[in-house]
């Protein structure tokens, strides 16, 4: 529930701070009308203490008001009238309130959604969150914000402990100076009368000694200072790394792996925003610690004292390099990964991102990035440091591309738009391994420095895996082995080490993921159709979903080794499925039209129960990516007798000639879709229309062409005498009758589709 409609609940004081919330500086008005657009932005991202934000604050302020005149726009009615009237008041006012301090309004939205937040949290008496913007994610960005915030506190505590060391120190160095020219003047002495000598030694001698003193008291002063201020730094670091793990090894792993399963068609990964401004704020807090450990070792170096802090300072100065380095290079990733299934002499774009690289000003020499193609071996051997000698597995054309620097958005990437493989170097495969089971990546590598070449950086990504094809028919096959890889590697993996069994419900998962994205569809596979899955996976008859919770799917039953008695796999038998589904049933998959996954005695099962004339839709267990009709209907052969007919399967050749509702509505003895829809009600509104009428008023003299008798009601028996006597031809395989030799309108009407028009249609124009 969005944040807004509980706050809309509070009462008594908690409402009351509610609305003292708004004014003329932000109008509660606006907030009610523009409840869901508010709650969507992502203003945490802004840094309202850093003044190069302003240009994404500005962008927010012009999109406001833009929706703010949108929802004016539409108002209507005598009281649309007046609000039309006080939105746009509101826009204007807006717009000249913030105009040129639109972080302000940024600070202003911020304010009011943490306060309601909280209001609403605290009224519920819940620690739970609620809402859109207050769910156990919101919880842990605030929690990051928070850390932040202490960094900065302990960042500023630092800055001002060193300035006050430095000051500290520079007085220490004049009163050194003293002590020195006291020392140059009792020497001087000597050259002096005895009197004079005796009259002057006394007092700079005193002198001396108070010196010498102050001098001793406070280098114990300095030394305790820079040791203070070296643990400060020690904490500061500790907080920091915790911070970048959170923020790398939880929240941009969690957004690579939900990059990974977006490749199987899970929902997309997300932008980069929110992890970029939280690097960009590492990187600011680290750079602004290094600087301050430098200028901690300049002072040392100004002005050593013997002790324990030149190798405190040593430890802190390469603890902050390791970090720095850490983050630099695990920010360097592939925003828009390559095809995963890659084929020679193919265009193919990637884009690659550096998600410190403006905040490091690394656009200001901006670095080339070259794209290689490696072999799972040579992955391996990278990630083990071992000396790869520049190998690669084969050659990428336009494979250089320089990083730019958007300044809209404040990113720096590289754009690859026009990659293309060329060829290929394949190794020697294992045992049963087939072409479309070698996994390959693409190396992305960068070289470039900050502050001023003060730390240069080897930058390098792998991607995704891929499989290379070198024709079309390679793809299924290949989609299979990246289907696998990406729903079962692990984090962290050896390259590219998958499972060779898995679980079957964490397979049902990956295949219904697949299935709805590929098909486009809410619909996704039943715990019915996932039975049936099962049952054709194991060669299984059992109907109870409990009996194969536990069993565990190969490698080699998924998409080696072929069906019992068929020559395909499992795998290439249900790609065949979404394949059609995808070009040629998608509508009727979604209305719930097409049962499919159901086998010959299912379909059995259930149609001889109902009348005759009714049919169902299901996917054939004999043929790749074929659907067939199964009905029920008397059997001419012995009167009184009924029997289930199963249609030869259609494909997607057929479908581009002539689409299933065209196909079911020529063939009227299929009346009611199971269980019992009429099948006009569930098919007509994909029926294609007529293409041509007569000039004769009277339709029963002739007929519009595709013009068929109504389709005869359950009261009055079709007659089926038309059917001729069954021949062994006309079944195919699995002994699935083929009317296209009896019945099949539809093949009639693709022969009229292929004669020229003019001859065909001379007699009725004339």
């Amino acid at each position: 529930m969005a944040v807004w409609i509980q706050a809309q609940q509070l009462q008594g004081d908690a409402l009351h701070q509610m609305q003292s919330l708004y004014g003329q500086h932000f109008p509660i008005e606006v907030r009610h009308y523009l409840s869901q657009w508010l709650e969507g932005q992502l203003w945490d991202v802004i840094d309202l203490e850093n003044p190069q934000e302003e240009f994404k604050a500005k962008r927010l302020l012009d999109s406001l008001i833009q929706e703010l005149q949108n929802k004016a726009e539409h108002q209507v009615g005598e009281d649309g009238f007046l609000l039309k009237i006080k939105l746009g008041h509101y826009a204007s006012q807006l717009k000249s309130t913030y105009d040129r301090c639109p972080l302000e309004l940024v600070r202003c939205i911020k304010h009011i959604l943490y306060t309601e937040q909280r209001l609403v949290r605290e009224a519920s008496n819940s620690s739970s969150p609620v809402g859109g913007m207050m769910d156990s994610m919101s919880q842990k960005y605030q929690q990051i914000n928070q850390a932040f915030e202490e960094l900065r506190l302990l960042t500023q505590d630092t800055e001002n402990d060193l300035r006050k060391l430095q000051h500290n120190q520079e007085y220490f160095i004049i009163q050194y100076q003293e002590s020195l020219r006291i020392q140059a003047q009792l020497t001087s002495l000597a050259t002096l009368p005895p009197a004079d000598r005796q009259l002057r030694e006394p007092t700079l001698l005193s002198k001396r000694a108070t010196v010498e003193a102050w001098l001793t008291r406070e280098a114990n002063t300095l030394q305790k200072y820079r040791l203070d201020l070296a643990e400060k730094h020690q904490k500061s670091l500790q907080l920091l790394r915790k911070q970048q793990t959170i923020i790398l090894d939880d929240e941009l792993i969690h957004w690579k792996r939900r990059q990974q399963l977006a490749g199987n068609g899970g929902p997309p990964e997300g932008g980069l925003d929110i992890l970029q401004s939280w690097c960009e704020k590492l990187a600011e807090t680290i750079w602004q610690n290094r600087q301050q450990i430098r200028r901690a070792e300049h002072l040392r170096q100004q002005l050593p004292i013997p002790g324990p802090i030149e190798e405190l300072l040593n430890d802190l100065n390469s603890t902050i390099t390791d970090i720095i380095s850490a983050l630099v290079t695990s920010t360097f990733i592939i925003e828009k990964q390559p095809p995963q299934v890659l084929k020679t002499q193919t265009k193919f774009a990637a884009t690659v991102r550096l998600l410190v690289g403006g905040k490091l000003n690394v656009h200001m020499n901006p670095p080339q990035v070259k794209a290689t193609i490696i072999s799972e071996q040579q992955a391996k051997a990278l990630l083990k440091n071992e000396n790869t000698r520049n190998d690669s597995s084969g050659e990428i054309l336009n494979n250089n591309c320089v990083m730019e620097y958007h300044q809209a958005t404040g990113t720096l990437s590289a754009n690859f738009r026009n990659m293309s493989l060329k060829r290929i170097k394949r190794s020697d495969r294992r045992g049963a391994e087939s072409v479309t089971e070698e996994k390959f990546t693409i190396l992305f590598e960068s070289q470039f420095s900050v502050g001023g070449n003060e730390l240069v950086f080897q930058v390098k990504t792998l991607s995704l895996p891929v499989v290379v094809i070198v024709h079309g028919s390679q793809d299924n096959n290949a989609t299979a082995t990246v289907l696998w890889d990406n729903a079962f590697a692990e984090p962290g993996r050896v390259p590219f080490i998958v499972p060779d069994k898995v679980l079957w419900p964490q397979l049902c998962e990956a295949l219904n993921m697949k299935y709805k994205a590929e098909v486009q569809s809410n619909r996704g596979l039943s715990e019915e159709n996932l039975v049936f899955l099962a049952q054709k996976a194991f060669s299984s008859s059992s109907i109870n979903p409990d009996d194969y919770r536990g069993m565990t799917m190969t490698w080699s039953q998924f998409n080696r080794e072929s069906l019992p008695g068929r020559n395909f796999t499992f795998w290439q038998w249900f790609d065949g499925v979404m394949e059609l589904t995808k070009k040629h049933l998608k509508p009727h998959w979604n209305d719930g039209a097409i049962l499919g996954f159901v086998n010959k005695q299912q379909a059995q099962d259930m149609l001889m129960s109902k009348p005759n004339g009714t049919f169902l839709l299901r996917f054939s267990d004999s043929e790749i990516g074929g659907i067939t009709i199964a009905w029920v209907a008397e059997n001419p052969n012995k009167p009184g007798e009924r029997m289930v007919w199963n249609l030869m399967p259609y494909t997607t050749k057929d479908f581009s000639i002539r689409s299933l509702a065209d196909r079911i509505s020529d063939l009227n003895h299929l009346l009611f879709l199971y269980p019992d829809r009429p099948k006009d009600e569930v098919f007509s509104k994909y029926y294609t229309p007529p293409l041509f009428t007569t000039t004769n008023p009277d339709p029963a003299a002739n007929p519009t062409y595709m013009d068929h008798g109504a389709s005869p009601v359950v009261s009055h028996p079709p007659n089926y005498g038309i059917y001729q006597p069954m021949s062994d031809s006309m079944l195919d395989a699995d002994g699935d009758f083929d009317l296209d030799d009896t019945m099949d309108v539809a093949r009639h009407v693709e022969e009229l589709l292929r004669r020229p028009m003019e001859n065909q249609w001379r007699g009725q124009q004339s």
